[in-house]
Order: structure tokens, then sequence, then C-alpha cells
């Protein structure tokens, strides 16, 4: 049997082999099985056992510590050894932890510094396997942390920088969900290296499944898909999370469906990301679309890319910008029916407690990594990207303006990760994020403006609102140029009014029912506002042939300029 060992094992082997590195921080998929491959077969121990059974088997002492477990030992012989030491420090300081193992942090953290100086100079080689470090020493601006984190912080400063810890056998790994939850001199620390657990890719998912098919055989008659496509779709999944997926699938009565598996997908993911991801799903493709003949035309052409397997062709993101109404959400939603593979939303990740934001986005994209391919709508994205320069809020917008600029730019990741930054206000937006390079095809929507476009969004509207009794083409010319409903969100309210109407006057649906609508619909009046989003969706377009008939006229210095005007009157009114 081959030697194999995990991506991230090596890269703790090569780290810890330098001699340079004695403190770890282990964070990402930790609660995750690992393959371990040896002579008998393979098992699956998890994370935790494998790191003190079989990465450390053979060292002299592994010893774990949690808050709610306290000083735990691999073996008994281990327990023995430390209380003999134990019992020393007692003499020695009039204690008695001898009969009563503390749990306190600060106090099993001075006899664990004891116990590891006593036997590292004897040359014994020690493990310290520190479970929920975020509970130690949390994320925290140095003027909040409590004097016991203040001190477990020091102590982990003063191990992972110790001659004797480095110059004998003594590793020290801290365990965490996230990087952003630990206290951030830690992870600056010289002297401590930061290892990333992964989500299983698909080769792991499918030696993983194929590896419960040889424990349960029987599993295969409940499949309606080959191992290889069930390996393939559950891209985002860890292995705990798909082990319990097969044990449900082999103990279940009926046969586990395309449907069934994407539904499963889909609650496991949203849960994973704590409510910060949620799938976007419609019954609507992009025909369904009015106008935007020249947004349609390259999507459609993305989505077809995406389907030959050619994701390296794609840009890395996509700004979609215009005036509100424009349908900007429901374009993005129509193309996710198209592509063929996932496209998420992104929701507020923003909290009001320190480290939680960064966290929680730290958590989105790497599940967003492991679910690849996949597409990511942010809607309003000015609002919700930050800036590099915001000021007054402890520097988190800054360090989430980082992070999403950062992984937005990972070559590795075109075709993998699409970004849809969906914004009104364009020129609000960070020129770092509207860049070659992360949101690099800018798509502008505007409001139809001849016959046949408004005709068109009619047609989409009354659809889209189920009136089948009357038509677009019911409609003459002189209806369309008089018609000052715009935007498909107002159009579909007036509709929505037009339906009220026939049902509570038990009327029948009719053309004369929709033009009283439209004629009492009275749209909100922010003239300057929507002034403002046109120019501002003109001066981020990238393509003459997608501007209006009447922008086309504007050069750009008038564009900017009428920009700038437009964003003082606008600014001035609001502080009037």
């Amino acid at each position: 049997m081959e030697n194999y060992r995990p991506e991230w094992v090596e890269a703790f082997a090569r780290i810890y082999f330098t001699g340079t590195i004695s403190q770890f921080i282990l964070h990402g998929n930790i609660v995750d099985y690992v393959r371990v491959e040896e002579s008998a077969g393979v098992r699956y121990p998890k994370l935790r056992d494998y790191l003190q059974n079989d990465l450390f088997k053979k060292r002299d002492a592994v010893i774990r510590y949690d808050r709610a477990s306290g000083i735990t030992f691999r073996t008994p012989e281990m327990r023995k050894d430390f209380f003999q030491v134990l019992q020393s420090y007692d003499t020695l300081h009039g204690t008695n932890f001898s009969q009563n193992l503390p749990r306190d942090p600060v106090q099993a953290f001075a006899i664990l510094e004891n116990y590891f100086y006593r036997r590292l100079s004897e040359g014994k080689k020690i493990a310290f396997i520190v479970d929920y470090a975020d509970t130690l020493v949390p994320m925290s601006s140095g003027g909040s942390i409590s004097a016991q984190d203040r001190a477990l912080l020091v102590y982990l400063l003063r191990w992972g920088g110790e001659s004797l810890f480095l110059e004998n056998d003594m590793t020290i790994v801290l365990l965490a969900d996230s990087l952003q939850e630990i206290h951030q001199q830690i992870i600056r620390c010289p002297f401590t290296a930061e290892i990333e657990i992964p989500y299983p890719d698909e080769d792991e998912r499918g030696k993983f499944i194929r590896h419960f098919i040889e424990k349960s055989p029987k599993i295969i008659e409940k499949l309606a898909m080959t191992e290889s496509v069930l390996a393939k779709n559950t891209a985002g999944m860890n292995l705990v999370q798909l082990r319990t997926l097969l044990a449900q699938i082999n103990r279940g009565d009926e046969v586990f469906t395309h449907k069934a598996l994407a539904e499963r997908k889909k609650a496991v993911i949203e849960a994973e990301a704590g409510g910060l991801l949620e799938f976007v799903e419609t019954k609507f493709n992009l025909d369904s679309v009015a106008g935007h003949a020249f947004a349609k035309k390259h999507l459609r052409a993305a989505a077809a890319a995406l389907k030959n397997g050619r994701g390296d062709v794609l840009p890395m993101g996509y700004l979609v910008n215009g005036p509100v109404g424009t349908g900007k959400t429901f374009l993005v939603s129509c193309f996710a029916a198209d592509i063929g593979i996932p496209m998420l939303l992104l929701k507020n990740f923003r909290s009001q407690w320190q480290g939680v934001t960064e966290a929680n986005l730290e958590k989105v994209l790497k599940l967003l990594k492991a679910m690849n391919p996949v597409a990511v709508m942010i809607d309003e994205a000015d609002a919700y990207l930050g800036n590099r320069n915001m000021q007054g809020d402890s520097g988190v917008s800054s360090r989430v303006f980082s992070m999403i600029a950062t992984f937005m730019s990972n070559t590795e990741n075109r075709g993998k990760i699409i970004w849809f930054l969906l914004t009104a206000r364009p020129d609000l937006m960070p020129v770092d994020f509207k860049r070659q390079g992360r949101a690099e095809e800018h798509i502008a929507l505007f409001y139809p403006e001849t016959v046949e476009e408004k005709r068109e969004l009619l047609a989409v509207m009354l659809k889209k609102t189920q009136i089948s009794e009357v038509s677009a083409n019911d409609f003459d010319d002189q209806f369309f140029n008089a018609l000052t409903i715009l935007s498909g969100a107002d159009m579909e309210a007036a509709l929505t009014r037009a339906k009220f109407r026939s049902a509570a006057e038990n009327l029948p649906m009719s053309r004369e029912l929709i033009v009283a609508a439209f004629d009492d619909f009275i749209p909100p009046a922010y003239p300057d506002e929507i002034e403002l989003m046109n120019f501002a969706a003109v001066m981020e377009c990238t393509s003459r042939e997608l501007l209006p008939e009447s922008f086309r006229k504007y050069s750009r210095e008038e564009v900017i300029k009428r920009v700038e005007e437009l964003k003082r009157k606008v600014s001035q009114r609001a502080t009037a």
C-alpha cells in the first residue's frame, strides 16, 4: 500500500524538520476524519485522535488540554509520569494539585510548564495539543483582554520562542476553526506556523465513498448515481458530513436521487456557513430577462464556456451595475439557472463582536474554495465589501476589504469561483474591486427606452406575475410611448395591483384593468438619485454597445463631470 499522507501533514513535517518552529496552529476543517493507509488497511480516525495516536505516536508524552476537560493524557503511563513530577511541584509550592488536577487554564499551564521543563531537560519527547484555542487566547484588542487571557497569551508566546523547546522534541499544536478568532500576537509570533486543514477535494471524497461501500456494499442498491457522480456533487462537504449522509442512505428504504442529493447538500452547506451563504434558486432563466441584449449575450457565452469545461477563459468576476429596478439581481439569478454550477448569495457576515466578522468571512471563503466550481453573488456590494481606508470600526472594514480582495484576485480560482458584485452606486466602490484581476467585466443595465424594449419588459412581467389573459401585444405603441413605469420592479408592483383589483372586485383580468393600474401607479420620486445611478453606470460601462442611445452622445469627461455635480446635489439635499 502506498505511503499516503495528506498535504497538510506534509507541510507540517517540512516546517517541523527545519528545527526553527515548535508551535503550530491547525485551523479550518479540524473536526474531520484523516485518511490513514497502513498494511492492515485503510482507516479514518478523527483529526484529534490522529494527532495523538498517529502523528505523535513516538512521543514519550502526549498531553491535551481544553477548558472543559482540563489536562488529559494519551495513556495511563503518561498520566502516571506527569503526576510524579506534579507531586514534586506540590511539595515545592505548597499546593495540592496532584490530588485535584486543576482545570483552570492559568493553574493548568503553570504545572504543565513545570513538567515540560523537567522532562525536556531529561531528553523526553513531548507533544501538547490545545483544543479550542480560541477560547483561551481569543481575538481582542489590547485593552479588552482579561488578566487570565493575558497570562495564557504570555505562556504561549514564551513557549513558542523557548530555546529548550526548539532544541528538543517539543511540539505545541493549537486547534481552532478560524485564525481570525485567535489573538493576533500568537499569529504574528515568528515561532508559530499556521497550517490550514482544507475541506476534502473530489478525489478524497471518492476514496472515502469507496471505503464506505467496501464496508457496506448494499448501499449501491440505494444510489441512483455512480460513486464518482456522488463524489463530484458533494463538493463543500467534509468527510464527517459525507459519512452521515452515507449512513442515512444506507439505513433508508428509498433510492437516493439526484434531487435528494441537491437538497441535502444545500441544507448541509447553508448550515455549515451558519446562515452566511444561501443557494440562489429560481424557476426563470436568461430567456425570462427583458431587454439587456448585450448582457444576456455575454452571460450565455459564459454559461456555454462553463458547461464545456473552459472556466479558464472567464473573467474573475463581474460588476453588475445600474439604477434600482433594472433587474440586476434578477439577471444574475436567471444566469444561475443556466450555468450548471451552484450560485450562492453572500449574506451579512458582519458582527458587533471583536473578531467575529473576520472569522465569519474566513469560514465563508474556505467553504467557497471547497465548493468550486461555484458562483457568488454579493448584492449591495458597495455597502458589503468595506473600504481600505474606512475608520471608526477598529479596522474591521479594512481587514474585510483585504481578505476579500486577496481572495478574489487569486488566479488559481479563475473559472472556479466567479464573483458577481451588484450595486446601483458603483462610484462608491473602491477601485480595487473594479480593476482587472477581480471584477474584470463590467455589465451596466439601464431602463428600457424603445417601444420594443418596453413591450418585451411588459411581456416578461406578465409572465412573472402569472397574468395569462392579457398579452403585451394587446397594447399599442402609443401606450408604450406614454409609459412612465420603466423599472421591472415598479411594473411588477403595478401588475400586482391589477391582479388585486381583479380578485377584490371579481372582475376578469383585462387590458383595461392593467391600463388603469398603470395610470394610478406613482413611482417613488427621487429623480436626482436615479440620474446619478444612470450616469454612474455609464461611467463604469466598458462597452459602447451596452449604452442606450441617449447616453452615447456624452464624452467621458462630460459623464464624470455630471456624476460629480449630481453627487454634490444629492449630498446637499441629504444634509439640509
